[in-house]
């Protein structure tokens, strides 16, 4: 059986001394590996590749039969870490919080203890639509359930 515990070693092995860090690992079936990464600036192929061989070079083939997927944590994908917040100040986010209501803003700034979001509110000038900053709210790690980039091609 491949332990879990033991692809986070080896993972965090193959990164020690980058900005990458592990986001999530999860074993499927016994013998589906996931591994997702992020990093303080960006994660590439070339991240992937070798913490991939290096979890690779650590199992045996001939006593596990195994799939292995190292991938970056998409942008579509919530975060898991207090860390992820780091490079995406700047950026709108969507966050759940635990009570079910959920905040739209953009990050501005980042603490031990939460972030703090510039929200939006939407102002109509004749026929057109446009967001116009609201209030600025700090919301403890505690509170949030999840928080997810906000995608725009504008």
């Amino acid at each position: 059986m491949i332990n879990r515990d033991q692809i986070i070693q080896w993972a965090n092995e193959a990164l020690e001394g980058t900005d990458r860090f592990i986001v999530d690992v999860l074993v499927k079936n016994h013998d589906t590996i996931l591994v997702f990464l992020d990093a303080d600036s960006s994660v590439n192929i070339d991240d992937c590749v070798a913490v991939s061989r290096s979890i690779e070079g650590q199992l045996d083939r001939e006593e596990h039969d195994f799939e292995l997927r190292v991938s970056s944590a998409g942008a579509d994908q919530p975060f898991h870490l207090p860390r992820q917040y780091n490079k995406n100040i700047g950026r709108s986010l969507e966050v759940y919080l635990n009570d079910t209501s959920i905040v739209t803003g953009k990050l501005t700034e980042i603490s031990s203890s939460g972030i703090t979001l510039e929200t939006f509110k939407e102002k109509k000038q004749s026929k057109i639509k446009k967001e116009v900053a609201g209030q600025t709210i700090v919301i403890p790690f505690t509170d949030i359930k999840e928080s997810k980039v906000i995608i725009s091609f504008q």
